[in-house]
């Protein structure tokens, strides 16, 4: 019996160890990205960003004069680290055990971090340090600890400035003035649309440009993080997650009409003055109050069970069988 309780020991103790190299190892990983990242992780325009991947980043975040607002990309870190914290249970009950494809995923975002460097592309060395967070963990801990991890570390996309989506903005306002001007003309308002641009066809009636800033680009950006972390807690299989959040381009899409129809109603009731300055100013509300409701309206819509809403009003209709 004695025996039986002194291997106990030692094998907890020999498991504390374990934990305690691997945690060792760990930091020293963390550490050493840290170093990589920071001090050699930007190639482009080194006299005006510097060296560090994070600092380029974080000056992109506070670029209020780009087409897309990325300034939602200092709320990401917290919610990925929120997001850690809500599933800590699950991440300590789960089995532990080095992985060598983990491994071979370190090997290849340093491989993706050394080509983005090269290329002079630092959006590619920063895809590399988001697949390194996941992949350091997956070959210290293994794949069900690695399964875990994949929303929270993949969310931190999210804070790397995707300016390809920039290319977007001019057929999002032509999109967006032709749906907005079709539904002033259908609520009485007589307008035209030339470009961007939509002009009242009432004498001295009201006339303004859907410019860049307006085209939806900055709420499709802030809502579609939005959307992954309502989708992730809310839905219940994996495609119906992926429904929601793919959802988020077409309901920012939507919200954005829904502003310049507003706009465009003001400026008919009030005058353009109002409606081109103070309303115009706190419009954003609007693309947000709509595209939250729309959002919140496909997520219940998603998770409705049919053949419970059909045997309902199959009773209703038919009454009981």
């Amino acid at each position: 019996m004695e025996t039986r309780i002194w291997s106990e020991r030692w094998r907890l103790a020999a498991l504390g160890r374990t934990d305690l190299i691997r945690i060792g190892l760990g930091s020293l990983m963390v550490a050493l990205i840290f170093v990589l990242f920071h001090f050699q992780g930007n190639t482009t325009d080194v006299r005006a960003f510097g060296r560090s991947a994070l600092v380029w980043m974080m000056d992109r975040w506070n670029d209020k004069d780009a087409t897309g607002d990325y300034s939602h990309g200092w709320l990401i870190p917290f919610v990925t680290i929120g997001i850690l914290w809500y599933k800590r249970r699950e991440l300590a009950a789960a089995p532990k055990e080095i992985s060598r494809v983990g491994l071979a995923l370190v090997i290849t975002a340093l491989l993706m971090h050394w080509l983005g460097a090269k290329a002079q592309q630092t959006r590619f060395s920063l895809f590399g340090l988001v697949l390194l967070i996941w992949a350091i963990p997956f070959y210290f801990y293994g794949w069900k600890t690695a399964k875990l991890l994949i929303f929270p570390c993949s969310y931190l996309i999210f804070c790397i400035p995707l300016n390809f989506l920039d290319s977007l903005t001019f057929p999002l306002r032509i999109f967006a003035t032709t749906i907005s001007t079709a539904m002033l003309n259908g609520l009485g308002i007589a307008a035209e649309r030339s470009g961007s641009a939509i002009y009242s066809m009432a004498a001295g009636g009201f006339s303004f440009d859907v410019a860049d800033p307006c085209s939806g680009i900055r709420s499709l950006l802030a809502l579609t993080a939005l959307t992954a972390v309502y989708a992730y807690f809310t839905q219940k299989t994996l495609i119906r997650k992926w429904l929601l959040f793919l959802s988020a381009i077409p309901l920012a899409i939507a919200g954005n009409i829904a502003r310049i129809v507003v706009v465009g109603i003001v400026a008919e009731a009030f005058g353009e003055k109002l409606a081109m300055g103070l309303f115009h100013d706190y419009s954003g509300y609007v693309v947000f109050s709509v595209a939250i409701g729309l959002m919140l309206g496909v997520g219940s819509l998603l998770n409705t069970n049919l053949q419970e809403v059909r045997e309902r009003w199959r009773h209703v209709l038919l009454g009981p069988t």
